[in-house]
């Protein structure tokens, strides 16, 4: 028996805030895989190393956790006045399946600077020294963000001092905007309601925020599942029963929300919605020790993504905070204090982070202009990825 040898394809491996994932072109992906489809697919679960049962992707580039099994796909505009197209796969870890439901908010810093590097944004847009404004068109969701990306001796400056908790070191401090970030085709909200009573099988009836801003999101109170907001990710991903819980929610918050018809689905729709739970202020240590105070921050929030508590926050999630938080009456804005307000710090596993959302009412329905956040971002390696040719 015959086997196909490897290709090589141009990639970059790129960390974006709390993420990190494999970066291509559209053009530099084989013939069959610059459309979407299965041979795409195939190409970058081999990439990531799945399907992988025993869930470590050691023969591939994924570092087996929901935050390090990512792929991006950037393409000349489809959009006028943007810069580059910006495509997202989640892949699955023991799975062969990769979700394009959604985006990803961290790996969104690393966007406008693989723009820059890979040729996208025009030459005389650059400045020599100072900030580069990147419009990226998002494809997922058909939304515009804007990165303000930093640039010394005419090139995107890596390195600095802004800290991001969720990162051990220190980098330049990237500025990323997501206008508009609420679903286009429908509400903010998608039942009509800042708070729902949703059933969950096994649990209970439970007060929940369902929102769809930077990602559709079900926020429901941690007193009312049994947890403080302080936990970190052994405190829940040991537990296959939490976990369990965690995901009948999800799936009967997705059915409320519109995303599917049958719980079923959601086994198909890993990356969204999202499912996090909120509390006050209390005082925690942070997964590195670092000690959080109760008058640190306006609230805790602890998310969950592929079915495991984060290590920090999804940059798409925060966008989700951010905005519910600016709408007084939601379970997020009400355990931040209640009130008006138009940014917010929260208490998340590895620290804290400060995010911003600007909403309003427009006859009678909310909606949100833009949130803001700031991540960093950096190149890991570049060069090529190599898969064995019969991959896809």
């Amino acid at each position: 028996m015959t086997h196909k040898p490897q290709i090589k394809i141009p990639a970059t491996y790129m960390r974006g805030g709390t993420s990190k994932g494999v970066f291509f072109r559209l053009k530099d992906l084989p013939e069959a895989c610059q459309s979407p489809g299965e041979a795409r697919d195939k190409l970058l679960l081999r990439v990531i190393g799945s399907p992988d049962p025993y869930q470590k992707q050691i023969d591939g580039m994924g570092g087996a956790t929901s935050s390090t099994s990512k792929t991006v796909i950037l393409a000349e505009p489809t959009q006028p006045d943007h810069d580059v197209d910006y495509l997202f796969g989640q892949v699955s870890i023991d799975k062969p399946f990769v979700d394009w439901s959604g985006n990803c908010g961290n790996l969104t810093a690393a966007v406008g600077a693989f723009a820059i590097n890979s040729g996208f944004v025009a030459k005389d847009r650059i400045p020599e020294n100072g900030t580069c404004t990147v419009r990226i068109w998002q494809a997922n969701i058909k939304k515009t963000i804007v990165a303000y990306v930093p640039i010394t001796n005419g090139e995107v400056q890596e390195t600095g001092d802004f800290e991001l908790d969720g990162v051990t070191f220190p980098a330049a401090e990237v500025q990323v905007e997501f206008m508009d970030p609420a679903d286009g085709e429908g509400s903010m909200f998608p039942t009509g309601n800042l708070v729902d009573d949703l059933d969950v099988p096994g649990v209970g009836t439970l007060k929940a925020t369902m929102i769809n801003a930077g990602i559709p999101t079900i926020f429901v109170n941690a007193e009312d599942i049994g947890y403080k907001g302080t936990e970190l990710q052994d405190d829940i991903n040991s537990d296959p029963k939490a976990l369990g819980m965690f995901e009948t929610i999800r799936a009967y918050g997705a059915v409320k929300m519109g995303l599917i018809q049958k719980i079923e689905e959601a086994a198909n729709r890993q990356h969204t919605p999202k499912v996090a739970f909120v509390a006050k202020p209390s005082d925690y240590v942070s997964s590195s020790g670092k000690p959080i105070g109760a008058g640190d921050v306006d609230m805790l929030v602890r998310a969950l993504s592929m079915g495991k508590l984060h290590h920090a926050m999804m940059g798409t999630a925060a966008v989700a905070i951010a905005t519910a938080s600016a709408v007084p009456g939601t379970l997020v804005n009400l355990a931040a204090g209640g009130g008006d307000r138009t940014h917010v710090t929260f208490g998340h596993p590895s620290g804290t982070l400060r995010v911003g959302a600007e909403a309003k009412q427009v006859n009678g329905q909310w909606t949100a202009t833009k949130a803001i956040m700031s991540r960093s971002a950096r190149v890991l390696m570049e060069g090529w990825v190599r898969v064995p040719g019969d991959s896809f």
